[in-house]
């Protein structure tokens, strides 16, 4: 049976009202990119913390990082996806949970705290590798100044660590923003979500996903080019082939 392709069908008036088929395809890309803006804060805010705490001389607080990475990291997205949305609200007391099943958007909320914590656990590992990669000596020099832990890692540490990790941070950004298409098994109408919608209402299937394809592509390349021009700019002399006579910011 031959495919019909219709690339036409992009630009008829979608069965919800609101626009064409496009402009669905595009509001998905908006869910997906808010979702992933607002997922991402939650796992850069916990993942460094996390990050820290693994790295710090004690062993209670390693042993609790180690844990929360352990956890998130080692549990897949979906089934922490339906945990929240599903099992969080019937193990809360019946009113919060009542409160949480009639949320407006509670499916986006879900996806910005599940997918944040999920991916915080990795982030947390890269801090714990960057800190751990750095030379010992400067946590030493900043001993002998007198300066807290808080200060070493406020002053010396975390703004080496951020600039020497930024390639694989930017892999997990993007990542979180290919991770928020999960997010359509509980309910969020995000890209990949509208463009099944597309193929259920219009049965062009190819074209549905083409777009959305593109759209991820797209915008995938955005965040790699902003990110590599980031990376750039504040390289540190010295690593990850930084030129000698760079410019630190």
């Amino acid at each position: 049976m031959k495919y019909n392709w219709n690339w036409g069908i992009l630009f008829e008036v979608s069965p919800e009202g609101k626009g064409t088929y496009l402009d669905m395809l595009l509001s998905g890309l908006v869910w997906t990119l808010t979702t992933a803006f607002f997922a991402w804060i939650v796992a850069l805010l916990l993942g460094v913390f996390i990050g820290v705490l693994r790295t710090l001389p004690n062993r209670f607080g390693r042993g609790v990082g180690a844990a929360y990475v352990e956890l998130f990291r080692n549990i897949p997205l979906l089934v922490q996806l339906f945990l929240w949305y599903f099992v969080m609200p019937e193990l809360v007391p019946q009113e919060i949970g009542n409160w949480l099943k009639q949320l407006p958007n509670a499916a986006f909320y879900t996806a910005v705290i599940g997918l944040g914590l999920f991916m915080s656990a990795r982030v947390a590992e890269q801090i714990r590798s960057g800190i751990q990669s750095l030379p010992k000596g400067q946590q030493m020099a900043a001993t002998a100044l007198g300066m807290t832990t808080a200060q070493t890692y406020r002053y010396i540490l975390l703004p080496i660590v951020f600039r020497v990790i930024l390639p694989p941070l930017t892999s997990e950004l993007l990542n979180t923003i290919k991770n928020t298409s999960v997010a359509l098994t509980i309910g969020l109408m995000e890209l990949t979500a509208r463009a099944r919608s597309m193929q259920e209402f219009s049965f062009q299937v190819f074209e549905a996903f083409t777009v959305a394809t593109i759209l991820y592509l797209i915008t995938n390349m955005v965040v790699t080019l902003a990110m590599r021009k980031l990376e750039k700019s504040v390289a540190v002399p010295g690593y990850l082939g930084a030129p000698a006579n760079a410019v630190v910011h």
